[in-house]
């Protein structure tokens, strides 16, 4: 082997091992931020006048020229502001609601005669019970016909369960206490303990199941008014679920999530794997805007042609926020215009301005930056190396930019998926808690009470009042006006 072919192996073998040192590195900077670092993406930019630091030497004309599409330049100033903290009067004592019960307690003092009181001083402690357990006797009082042949006694009233002794409050309250405020049924158990109430755990569970069963028409009609929306956000997220065949091992399930941000419903899915065969059945005649976070099993959508996939911005920006450990100034310029988006976006909704005027300000404002930053990417793309941090950023972006930008076409859309991620929160906190489903019957409950119960959230109406009102109503309710019982309703 000659001395220059030997050489340029060498070269070769040197650069490979450059390119996997920074990756470990990389690796060992994500790791040290997941566990010591802030989880907050906050972005503050640099100085917005160095533009050769934000664009790595490429100009807003040069940036500008080479669009395939001609876009009106808009620009931008920056003004800075002397802010000064303004001095707060402290309002006082918290003014109690007036609704809550007022127990009177009269501490008087020792008067001597010829006293006389000129007024009062009021002073008002809030103060907590636990939750109290009570009993309803229903007694049914029994006659007899004067003939002495018929017994008169009136029907029960309708009840949930009607064979358990559990009435719809405390039932009501199980599955909030587990579904909304995390706390597992064993837990509970312990808690009825402590009040001399010993129910076993098979009867608890028993009791959410059956619940559970009730409902399952209000779950069905939540599901046909979120997929009757033309729009939806989707977005999956994992559960260890207990399987039979798996002794001593975890299945890892998946709640498949559809969002319906219009009219502000939300709808669970399980599904025991991760596969497009979940969303490509429930999906089947969806006809509109479905956005995603890029996953590839939504794919299969793009192939519809009735439906469009759009995808999400926040995905890309993560992106970016991970890559600046590996190069700052060029992650710091997608940063920047992304920013400017989130501006736009953040100016529309405190203006409040119709889903026209929306779009009449993307159209103006927000797509001159799209299509300049998506050219840009393209050709930074070129100077990195595709295997670097900030190469995979771009590569991402660059992938999914035409769907990237679609938000910008329709004033009703989103630029980000960031509202059904928001309604997988509570999934992410409870599961902390309960660690897993019992079955896969059991994950599929889950699935339906996040579905009602998230709901609740997004019209703000207490999921305790509402769950109580509907077990109560329920059985006697006409299957055909079920949709009324619906938190939005």
């Amino acid at each position: 082997m000659s001395d220059t072919a030997l050489h340029t192996d060498y070269k070769a073998l040197y650069e490979e091992s450059q390119l996997a040192v920074m990756q470990l590195r990389h690796e060992l900077d994500q790791l040290k931020k997941m566990i010591f670092g802030a989880k907050q993406e906050r972005f503050v930019p640099g100085n917005p006048t160095d533009q050769a630091q934000l664009s790595m030497g490429l100009t807003a004309e040069q940036v500008n020229a080479t669009s395939l599409i001609k876009a009106k330049k808009i620009e931008y100033t920056r003004t800075e502001a002397i802010l000064t903290n303004p001095v707060i009067t402290h309002p006082g004592r918290m003014k109690l609601p007036d609704h809550l019960e007022r127990k009177e307690i009269l501490v008087d003092v020792e008067r001597k005669e010829g006293c006389r009181e000129i007024g009062q001083e009021v002073t008002e402690e809030l103060e907590y019970e636990p939750g109290r357990l009570y009993v309803n006797r229903y007694i049914r009082p029994k006659y007899v016909s004067a003939d002495n042949t018929t017994i008169l006694i009136a029907p029960m009233p309708e009840r949930p369960l009607p064979k358990a002794i559990a009435g719809p409050g405390l039932l009501a309250q199980i599955v909030i206490d587990k579904y909304v405020d995390h706390l597992p049924l064993h837990r509970q158990q312990q808690r009825f303990a402590r009040e001399n109430i010993n129910i076993p755990y098979s009867t608890i569970t028993d009791w959410v199941s059956n619940t559970c069963q009730l409902i399952t028409p209000l779950y069905q009609a939540l599901q046909k008014q979120v997929l009757a929306s033309d729009y939806l956000h989707a977005d999956e997220t994992p559960i260890k679920v207990l399987d039979k065949d798996k002794k001593g091992e975890t299945h890892r399930g998946y709640f498949w999530v559809y969002h319906n941000s219009l009219q502000d419903m939300v709808f669970f899915d399980y599904q025991p794997g991760r596969g497009r065969e979940g969303p490509s059945e429930l999906l089947k005649d969806f006809r509109g805007h479905l956005q995603t976070d890029g996953y590839a099993a939504y794919n299969i959508f793009n192939t519809q042609k009735d439906v469009t996939l759009l995808h999400c911005m926040a995905h890309a920006r993560r992106k970016f926020i991970e890559s600046r450990l590996n190069d700052e100034d060029r992650s710091d310029y997608a940063l920047a215009q992304i920013q400017q988006l989130y501006a736009i976006e953040r100016k529309a909704t405190d203006e409040e301005l119709s889903e026209a005027d929306v779009l009449a300000l993307r159209q103006q404002e927000a797509l001159p930056i799209l299509e300049s930053l998506g050219k840009w990417m393209k050709q930074t793309y070129i100077e990195v190396l595709p295997k670097s941090a900030i190469g995979k950023a771009l590569a991402y972006s660059i992938e999914r930019w035409p769907q990237l930008m679609i938000y910008a076409t329709d004033g009703k859309l989103n630029i980000d998926n960031n509202p059904v991620e928001r309604c997988i929160r509570p999934v992410a906190v409870g599961r902390k808690n309960y660690l897993f489903a019992g079955s896969h019957e059991a994950a599929q409950r889950s699935a339906m009470l996040y579905s009602l119960l998230g709901t609740c959230k997004l019209h703000r109406v207490n999921p305790f009042t509402w769950l109580k009102s509907v077990l109560e109503v329920i059985p006697s309710h006409s299957i055909n006006k079920i949709q009324e019982l619906l938190p939005q309703y």
